[in-house]
């Protein structure tokens, strides 16, 4: 008789909850934008979006935290021999992908920030396969993989720039910080097996979270709130980290890395829509998102297969 899978690991949850992520993490970026309005902070001024990033992040813990005991009906917290995990996952989760991110932001242009950042899930799967050997790379999966870098720029190329060279402090800190994502996502699957991923996300986002509201308010930050709509953004940006991030360390305890990663291809496709429909926009080219869905959903498919290949 075969054994059924985790109900974790079925396939129509996996990609419910998988599409649910990162279209929750999809509607980031637009939001954060919203936020840097509502608290008045320019895209210079570096040290406030890093205190902005750090009560997002600590807010975020602090409502995974809250949830969880209150569904569990005990304080949700990691064992005492654990406390390094949390450490290790909130400066690298936390500390080093989103200080690094809101610097590099800043000093690149939106195209290519955005096609820099659509390569998190094949770099993703590269370091699961190659530094955390946790799978086996195939032909499949770097066929797939080309196919879903390959939407990613196409959903991004609308007449932005994608020259004027490269810097460390833009590009530069882009790339160190999908690799940084890419790494922590091989980190949780490895430290989950082990650990309670809900205790893990929660303390490590407010670990991180304290870190980079206190850096940015020793640098001169400040936030300036105006109105009740700020504060409302504060709390969806929170929210969606806690939820994203906590289901995404589930589904990564039950299932290999290159079978959820590749739905990380769909955060650009549901960023520009969500931006077309907060801020709007004309001649939207209907044609070259088809195409761009098109090519995301088959490269889920191809790397879903080569993920069956055996060994």
């Amino acid at each position: 008789m075969k054994e059924k899978k985790p109900f974790l690991a079925q396939t129509p949850v996996v990609i419910g909850l998988a599409v649910l992520c990162n279209a929750l993490w999809g509607s980031a970026i637009p939001f954060i934008n919203l936020g840097y309005k509502l608290f008045d902070i320019p895209s210079g001024e570096t040290a406030t979006q890093i205190l902005f990033a750090g009560c997002r992040f600590f807010l975020a813990g602090a409502l995974t935290i809250l949830f969880a005991s209150i569904q569990r009906r005990t304080l949700v917290h990691p064992k005492r021999k654990n406390l390094h995990m949390v450490v290790k996952l909130g400066m690298l989760q936390t500390v080093a992908q989103y200080v690094l991110f809101y610097i590099g932001v800043a000093r690149t242009t939106s195209v290519k920030g955005a096609i820099i950042q659509g390569l998190n899930a094949f770099v993703a799967i590269l370091i699961a396969c190659y530094i955390f050997r946790s799978e086996r790379m195939n032909r499949l999966k770097w066929i797939g993989g080309a196919v879903g870098v390959a939407g990613v720029v196409l959903v991004n190329l609308n007449g932005g720039s994608l020259g004027g060279g490269v810097r460390l402090t833009g590009e530069g800190f882009l790339l160190l910080s999908m690799i940084a994502s890419a790494c922590s996502a091989g980190t949780i699957k490895l430290f989950s097996a082990k650990e309670d991923p809900v205790a893990l996300s929660g303390w490590q986002f407010m670990l991180g979270g304290a870190i980079m509201a206190a850096a940015g308010m020793l640098l001169g930050g400040r936030l300036h709130p105006a109105g009740i709509g700020a504060p409302a953004v504060l709390l969806y940006l929170a929210a969606l980290s806690a939820v994203a991030y906590t289901v995404w360390a589930l589904l990564l305890k039950y299932n290999p890395v290159s079978r959820i990663a590749p739905y990380m291809f769909l955060q650009p496709l549901f960023g520009v829509l969500l931006s077309l429909l907060l801020y709007g926009g004309e001649n939207v080219p209907l044609l070259r998102y088809g195409a761009a869905l098109v090519l995301v959903c088959l490269s889920i498919v191809i790397i879903g297969k080569g993920q069956q290949e055996k060994a």
